[in-house]
């Protein structure tokens, strides 16, 4: 049985982290491929590159690791 804390919430994925686990989260999140939220982030920053880091950064200090 899930515990539906768990499931409604976004956490910080220490376990498939490659910089601070907020992507990885956002995946496990949304039920999407990692690569794919890592991708969607990475084309985000190109085109908004501060919006998108101060969220990013943000999101990395304010989420709850998992």
């Amino acid at each position: 049985m899930k515990n539906y804390y768990d499931v409604n919430r976004i956490y910080k994925d220490s376990m498939r982290k490659k910089l601070s686990g907020v992507c990885a989260g956002c995946a496990r999140y949304f039920g999407m491929e990692t690569w794919v939220v890592r991708l969607i982030t990475i084309m985000a920053f190109m085109l908004l590159p501060v919006p998108v880091a101060i969220a990013y950064v943000m999101a990395a200090i304010l989420l709850p690791t998992r």
